[in-house]
Formats: structure tokens, C-alpha cells, sequence
């Protein structure tokens, strides 16, 4: 009787391949996930610097022209005092924009902070300060009522991120019309704090509040100048940024009246 032919099984292309237990391939899947999350956050972080950069580009501008006109007054002058003036004008000009250069680059350096306690009120007020610009020169007038002894458990870094993207929404919403912008916070439950940023914008439809916060949803146009058009990363960012430091956020709006986001947080003190 002829010998059967024996099925032979080709070993795999790469040595190392192998199957993976159902645990194994979660963990790699989390970690993935993790990875893709982290991604996330660095091109948000990249478009707003993107944003603050395009504003502080305009700025500088502004800054430059009365170092300039003020070194040239003096120097057709030729009077001693005309050119201390103007000195001590050329430094101070200097000095906002290496203020203002600083906030940008905070922006775009991650530092590796832990939650921990931390005053409020800088985190706002270099928040408020990383747009680079003057809200009233958009007829927007900024209203910050904020203990300066009230402290948040939080990485002040990823809070000044949220609270720069709650900003810089709101300016936009808002151009074109006079407005107000009003950030205000108060301890809430004894072991938390509250805080609120609200705008007198147009506000948010009631068919796109439940999807605020998804991923990819936008009501921004996809194309534009810096800080007009988005692509929806923004906001489920903020609130991924919250969820990190044990925080929430949460929005509610009128059409017509403008929109309230509300931030909770730990109480650091």
C-alpha cells in the first residue's frame, strides 16, 4: 500500500510570531490606546501654540512700532534726555515681549508636574496672557473674580492648557461684537472647587451640546485663519485633561445668551 502524503505546515515568516494570550492582547491594545491618547494631546497642544502664535505675530507688531518710533524721535532730536525717555521706553516694550514670548513657550514645553496644590489665579491670568493680545482692542471687556488664596489640586500646566482653549473659544465666539468674558471660581462641597468660564457669545444649539466634547466634532469651519477653524480635538482634550486631575468639566448654553463651561477640581488647600 502507497505511503499517505503527510500534510506539512510552513513555519511562519517571522520567527517571533506567535499567538498571543486574550490578556496579552488587551494590554497591548490599552497600551496602544494609551499612545494614540498621548498623540492626541501633543497636536492639540501644537495647534494651540499655533493659535497663540498667529495672535502674538500681530502683537509684536504693535510692540515694535513705537520702539521704533520712539528711537528714531529721539535720535533726530539729539537731546540727551529725548533719547533716556526713549530708552527706557525700548525696555519696557522689550520686556512684554519677552513676557509674552515666555507664555507661548510654556505652551509648548510639557514639564512633567504631578497633580499637587497650586494658586488659581496665576494659572488664569497666564492663561488669559498666552493669547498674546489685548481683549479689549476686540471689544471684548475680561472680568476675573478669583480668590488669590483659593488653591486646585492639579498639573497647572494641563489646567492652563483647558483654561487657554476655553479662552481662546470664547474670544473667537465672540469677535465682531462687543462682549464679555468672565472667569470666577468658589470652593464648592467643601472638598472642590468651581470654576466657570462664561462668554456672551451666540452660544451653543441644543442639538450639538450632548456631542461638545466628542472627538472630531466641530462647529468651527475646517479651513481659515489660525483660530477660526478647528478640528475637533479641542474640547474632548480639555475634558480627557480634567479626567487626569480627578476633575470635570461640563457646559451649558442659551442660543442667543452665550455659554458657561464649568470646571471642577480638588481643593489644594
Amino acid at each position: 500500500m502507497a505511503d499517505r502524503p503527510t500534510a506539512r505546515v510552513a513555519p511562519p515568516s517571522d520567527p517571533s510570531a506567535k499567538l498571543l494570550r486574550p490578556e496579552d492582547q488587551l494590554d497591548r491594545l490599552i497600551s496602544e490606546l494609551a499612545r494614540l491618547k498621548e498623540l492626541l494631546r501633543q497636536s492639540q497642544r501644537l495647534a494651540s501654540l499655533g493659535t497663540a502664535a498667529a495672535m502674538l505675530a500681530h502683537e509684536y507688531n504693535n510692540l515694535f512700532t513705537p520702539i521704533v518710533g520712539y528711537a528714531r524721535h529721539a535720535l533726530d532730536r539729539d537731546d540727551p534726555e529725548l533719547m533716556k525717555t526713549a530708552l527706557e521706553k525700548v525696555l519696557k516694550q522689550s520686556a512684554n515681549l519677552t513676557i509674552m514670548s515666555g507664555r507661548i513657550l510654556g505652551l509648548a514645553v510639557e514639564h512633567d508636574h504631578m497633580p499637587g496644590p497650586c494658586e488659581l489665579l496665576p494659572i488664569v491670568e497666564n492663561a488669559v496672557g498666552c493669547l498674546g493680545r489685548d481683549l479689549a482692542k476686540d471689544r471684548i471687556s475680561l472680568n476675573i473674580q478669583i480668590d488669590p488664596q483659593l488653591r486646585v489640586r492639579v498639573n497647572p500646566q494641563q489646567l492652563e492648557q483647558v483654561l487657554f482653549n476655553l479662552i481662546t473659544n470664547a474670544r473667537q465666539a465672540m469677535l465682531g461684537r462687543a462682549g464679555r468674558l468672565s472667569i470666577d471660581a468658589v470652593p464648592a462641597g467643601g472638598e472642590g472647587v468651581r470654576i466657570c468660564v462664561r462668554d456672551t457669545g451666540p452660544g451653543i444649539g441644543a442639538e450639538n451640546l450632548e456631542r461638545i466634547f466628542d472627538p472630531f466634532f466641530t462647529t468651527k469651519p475646517q479651513v481659515g485663519p489660525p483660530g477660526s477653524c478647528g478640528i475637533g480635538l479641542g474640547l474632548y482634550i480639555c475634558r480627557e485633561l480634567m479626567r487626569d486631575n480627578a476633575g470635570t468639566i461640563s457646559v451649558q448654553s442659551t442660543p442667543g445668551q452665550g455659554a458657561c463651561f464649568t470646571l471642577e477640581l480638588p481643593s489644594g488647600n
